[in-house]
């Protein structure tokens, strides 16, 4: 019988066209029941097909108030309640700062961050479960972040890249640096005990990047396998004396306090939205807001941020 039929979160995304996160975020807000069964979260047909009417009458209500004037009234299968929800990846904290902003000076989105890696974040963006992707992935070959990633990952699709800012990365070491660690070279050491961040991270592709530039193998390394999932986690295990040394950002650095930081490379930080007639309002206040003196003050007051190139497209399909 229909009534017992259920869907899975990845299924509810499929019917509703949008991304899984999405669909967290209804169940979240309690927008959407669900139930767990085993590690699965199930919603019943009969409260999706009640979603989606509230959903239609809510649309109804908005554009017969007209409160939605300047925006287009045809329904789109990605609106929730007259709101478009707007995934937004990557763990550094200036995104959370775009997403105020987004909320403040464009209420018909709904920001969602979602803290993945790099590289992960670029693949979500080509299964379409992404609208802004953050990404700070070192070409060692060349020298060159993001570009040469986001070209093979994105074949096909039209897109623009843009600046968000540059920030230092190097190592972290304890307090006094008692191993006298200075440069990439010097993880090829015996005896050093590392702690490393996840695959398809941006701080994990620089130290993988490094380890073959200088030609030490990954097996050399105490603890390669040792994974943090976040530049925090990372800086705090060296500073509690669990590992010799690690890789990630100064800002991480800064917060643990107890923990030195060796700055071995400006990394280029990017954003990259996709070029399609539906983004493209929202696009532009993006840009807007990248460019405004009132975010780019917000960025100043955290230390650490090179603001030269925030807001400039730097390749565009």
């Amino acid at each position: 019988m229909a009534e017992d039929i259920s869907y899975t979160t990845e299924e509810i995304a499929q019917i509703l066209k949008v991304s899984k996160l999405t669909v967290y975020d209804l169940i979240k807000k309690g927008e959407l029941p669900s139930y767990r069964v085993g590690k699965q979260m199930r919603v019943d047909s009969s409260d999706l097909e009640a979603y989606k009417q509230q959903t239609k009458k809510s649309a109804r209500t908005i554009e017969s108030s007209g409160s939605y004037s300047g925006t287009a009234k045809t329904s789109q299968p990605y609106t929730i309640s007259g709101i478009r929800p707007i995934v937004i990846t990557g763990q550094d904290i200036s995104l959370d700062l775009l997403a105020k902003h987004m909320e403040k000076h464009f209420p018909s989105v709904r920001p969602l961050r979602s803290y993945v890696g790099s590289l992960d974040s670029l693949i979500s963006m080509y299964k379409g479960e992404s609208d802004i992707v953050s990404t700070h992935l070192l070409d060692g070959d060349t020298g060159e972040y993001n570009l040469p990633y986001i070209r093979k990952l994105l074949i096909g699709s039209s897109y623009k890249v843009v600046n968000l800012l540059k920030r230092r990365a190097g190592l972290y070491v304890e307090r006094g640096n008692p191993h006298h660690l200075s440069g990439w070279e010097d993880l090829g050491r015996p005896g050093l005990r590392l702690v490393n961040r996840e695959k398809g991270s941006g701080a994990r592709v620089l130290l993988d990047e490094q380890l073959r530039l200088h030609r030490i193998q990954p097996n050399q390394l105490i603890g390669y396998d040792l994974e943090e999932s976040n530049h925090l986690g990372v800086a705090g295990k060296v500073a509690a004396g669990e590992a010799d040394v690690g890789v990630g950002i100064e800002k991480a650095a800064a917060i643990v306090g107890s923990v030195d930081f060796i700055p071995l490379i400006q990394e280029q930080y990017d954003l990259v939205f996709l070029k399609k007639p539906e983004n493209k309002e929202w696009i532009t206040a993006v840009m807007n807001i990248l460019r405004s003196n009132a975010f780019q003050n917000e960025l100043r007051s955290i230390s650490g941020y090179d603001l030269a190139l925030t807001g400039q497209v730097l390749y565009e399909t």
